[in-house]
C-alpha cells in the first residue's frame, strides 16, 4: 500500500500525458492538452486516489478512475466558460480554451475529453471488472443525474431569486457530485465495505458543497488576478449564489461547519493514512 503525499498531482500529470499523447487532428489534440494542463490542484484526481489508499487500495490501479475525473473536469470548465454559458475569457490566469481555439474547437475539444474519460475507465475495468463500480459512481455524478443537471439549474436560475432548497440542488449537483464520486469511486477501488462506502459519499457531499460555497465567497472577496479568472462573473451573470442568498457570514459559517462535519466522518473512518484528512483540512474547502 503507498500513501498518496501532497506531490501527488505530478504523478497525476504524467499519467494525463500518456493519456494525451495522440496528436491528430493537431489542433482538436492541442485544445485538449491546453486546458488539461492550463494549472489546476489537480483536487478530484486526488481525492480519489486519497479514498483508495486510505483504504489499503492500489493507487496504480486507481489512476485511470482519477485521471478519469479529472478528464471530464476539464471538459466541463471548457463549456462553462463558452459564450453561450458562462462567457468567460479567463482560466487560471490564462485565456480561456475558446478564446485561443475558437468556440466551435473548444466544444470539440469538450466533447473529446468526456469520451476520452470513458475511454480510458473502460479500459481499467477490461483489466479489472471489480473496478466497474467506481466508472458507474463517476458517470452517474457527471451526467444528467449529477453535474449536467445542476449546470442547468444554474443557467436557468438566471435573473430569478431561488429558495434555500432551489440553490442546495444547484450546489449538490453542479460541483458537489463530482467531488462526492472521487470518495465513492476510490471506496470501490479500495474494497471500502457497505458502510464505509457511506460514509465516504456523505464526505463527498460535504466537502463538494463546501467547495462551492467557498467558491461564491472568492467569487466577492478576491480579485481576477487572484483568483485566475474572472472576479464577480456570478454577478456579471445575475446567478444566484450563497453569497448573494444568505451573505457573506452565514455563507463562511456554513462553509466551516460542512468542512467540519467531513473532517470527523474522515477521522471516524480511522483510514491507513491521513491523505484524505490533509485534503478535507486544506484551503480548498476553507474560507480565508
Amino acid at each position: 500500500m503507498e500513501t498518496v503525499s501532497v506531490d501527488i498531482a505530478e504523478r497525476v500529470n504524467a499519467a494525463l500525458e500518456q493519456i494525451l499523447s495522440d496528436n491528430y487532428p493537431p489542433r482538436l489534440w492541442d485544445a485538449m492538452r491546453y486546458s488539461v494542463f492550463a494549472g489546476g490542484k489537480r483536487l478530484r484526481p486526488r481525492l480519489t486516489l486519497a479514498a483508495c489508499s486510505g483504504l489499503g487500495g492500489d493507487m496504480e490501479t486507481a489512476m485511470p478512475f482519477a485521471c478519469a475525473v479529472e478528464l471530464i473536469h476539464t471538459y466541463s470548465l471548457i463549456h462553462d466558460d463558452l459564450p453561450d454559458m458562462d462567457d468567460d475569457d479567463l482560466r487560471r490566469g490564462k485565456p480561456t480554451c475558446h478564446i485561443i481555439y475558437g468556440s466551435a474547437m473548444a466544444i470539440l475539444a469538450g466533447d473529446a475529453l468526456l469520451n476520452l474519460a470513458y475511454e480510458v475507465m473502460s479500459d481499467a475495468c477490461a483489466v479489472h471488472p471489480g473496478n466497474i463500480g467506481a466508472m458507474s459512481a463517476i458517470a452517474r455524478a457527471a451526467g444528467a443525474r449529477g453535474m449536467v443537471a445542476g449546470q442547468a439549474a444554474d443557467m436557468l436560475s438566471e435573473n430569478k431569486t431561488v429558495d434555500e432548497s432551489e440553490l442546495i440542488y444547484i450546489h449538490a449537483n453542479k460541483t458537489a457530485a463530482l467531488i462526492r464520486s472521487c470518495l465513492e469511486a476510490g471506496g470501490v477501488l479500495g474494497r471500502a465495505d457497505e458502510r464505509r462506502r457511506a460514509y465516504l459519499s456523505e464526505i463527498g457531499e460535504n466537502l463538494g458543497r463546501a467547495f462551492q460555497i467557498r467558491d461564491d465567497l472568492l467569487d466577492v472577496t478576491r480579485s481576477t488576478e487572484e483568483m485566475g479568472k474572472p472576479a464577480m462573473s456570478d454577478i456579471k451573470n445575475n446567478k444566484s449564489t450563497y453569497v448573494s442568498v444568505f451573505g457573506l457570514e452565514r455563507a463562511k459559517e456554513d462553509c466551516r461547519a460542512l468542512t467540519r462535519r467531513a473532517v470527523g466522518l474522515i477521522e471516524e473512518l480511522q483510514l491507513k493514512d491521513s491523505a484524505l484528512l490533509r485534503l478535507a483540512s486544506s484551503s480548498c474547502f476553507n474560507p480565508r
